[in-house]
């Protein structure tokens, strides 16, 4: 396998897994009610209550304010879904690295940005909406673990773009 071939190929696998995590991501985000009441029967079928109240308090408050806004106000939650599917618009703009990689790299960097951001609006909007800053801190490492396989795909990148290579795009017409 060349160099151009195996570039390609590992840009391509790791793509392929950052996209997974964000569709998934973004797919959890629909059934919350569901899954904050599924989660909050599993701390107590494994006996965390005792362990970890704290935690565990902060499951029960946020599913007893989503049960009350799914009864009460289901509208708010019409916010997660759109949630769920801008995850689902991102992971989509992916396709364009996967295609051409060298061309795209503007959309790899973007989620580096993306993922960047995420620190900030934990540490801003955490505090304002009242989130505790150990559940902050599992927010912000989504954006450290998401950097990760965009980082070594951009580095990738640039050795693919080193190499004089398109990514495996078609030439351009004359």
């Amino acid at each position: 396998m060349s160099d151009r071939a195996a570039l390609l190929k590992g840009i391509r696998a790791w793509l392929v897994f950052f996209v997974v995590c964000l569709a998934l991501s973004g797919a959890t985000a629909f059934p919350l009610v569901h899954e904050l009441r599924w989660t909050e029967s599993a701390l107590r079928a494994l006996s965390v209550p005792r362990y970890l109240p704290g935690p565990t308090h902060w499951i029960e408050r946020v599913r007893d304010g989503l049960d009350t806004a799914d009864t009460d106000y289901p509208f708010l939650l019409y916010g997660t879904d759109w949630l769920a599917f801008a995850h689902l618009v991102i992971a989509v703009a992916f396709y364009g690295p996967y295609r051409d990689p060298v061309r795209n790299i503007w959309v790899v960097e973007f989620g580096m940005i993306a993922c960047a951001g995420i620190i900030p609006l934990a540490l801003v909007c955490g505090p304002v909406r009242g989130i505790p800053f150990w559940w902050s801190v599992i927010d912000m490492s989504f954006g450290v673990f998401g950097v990760i396989p965009l980082y070594v795909v951009r580095k990738k990148i640039k050795r693919l773009e080193a190499l004089g290579v398109p990514g495996g795009a078609r030439p351009a017409a004359a």
